[in-house]
């Protein structure tokens, strides 16, 4: 991809971020019918996050999972970076009502291009955002590279279902329900297209595996959510 068009891609992802952070966690309540809380639960479960580890959650959004690491390390410094300061201002707002600004940090940042230094993070973690990013294999690298050694890069993401007839049913939910709902609850069709265009865009589970292999992930672990619907990839760090 060029780099006019990386440019352009950031800008238009950018601006939609912006304009949907108001309704974004109401939006994915009513679009996963809550079941993106229940799989984040259960990464949560296989990672074990230990008292006193880091992490650095990346495109955080509103910091549901941010905070989510925050209480699972108890005493670890947690770091949350997102491009849209109106996103970060949601997040804020919550981190404070959960008593975690001591713990939290948040930070507006490109998911790309990470302001920290080799090997500084216990975890990495992103959750439903490395389709929205330009180059998916420049943000897995990032990751890898701002973990320590031994450490996991987590995410947590839509992927593509295989098996018919539920493949049908999924692509007609995420083409044609996912725009009418985000029109009629959060009067953003637009945003709300932009999700099943950037899915169909986006790698399936064999292939972003096969990325985070490429980038220097090692012991790369899949675990598939719902038929398929979400996926998790887990990759450690070589010591």
């Amino acid at each position: 991809m060029s780099s006019n068009n990386l440019n352009d891609t950031k800008s238009h992802v950018h601006e939609l971020f912006e304009t949907i952070a108001p309704k974004y966690d109401m939006m994915n309540d009513l679009m996963s019918f809550g079941q993106h809380k229940v799989w984040r639960k259960k990464t949560m479960k296989i990672m074990n996050v230990q008292k006193g580890q880091t992490a650095l959650d990346l495109c955080c959004g509103t910091c549901d999972w941010t905070i989510d690491l925050a209480k699972a390390s108890e005493t670890g410094h947690i770091t949350g970076l997102d491009f849209s300061e109106q996103m970060l201002d949601v997040g804020r707002q919550k981190v404070a009502e959960a008593g975690l600004n001591k713990q939290i940090k948040l930070v507006q940042g490109n998911a790309m291009e990470l302001p920290f230094e080799d090997n500084s993070f216990d975890y990495v973690t992103i959750g439903f955002g490395l389709r929205n990013v330009p180059d998916y294999e420049q943000v897995v690298s990032e990751m890898l590279r701002v973990v320590k050694p031994g450490g996991q890069i987590v995410c947590l993401e839509m992927s593509k279902p295989q098996k018919q007839p539920f493949k049908s049913i999924y692509y007609f939910y995420f083409e044609k329900m996912v725009p009418l709902l985000g029109k009629m609850f959060a009067k953003q069709f637009a945003a709300y297209k932009w999700l099943p265009d950037s899915l169909k865009l986006f790698l399936d589970a064999k292939e972003l595996r096969q990325l985070f292999e490429k980038v220097g992930a090692v012991n790369v672990v899949v675990k598939n959510f719902f038929w398929g619907i979400a996926a998790l990839h887990i990759g450690r760090k070589t010591n």
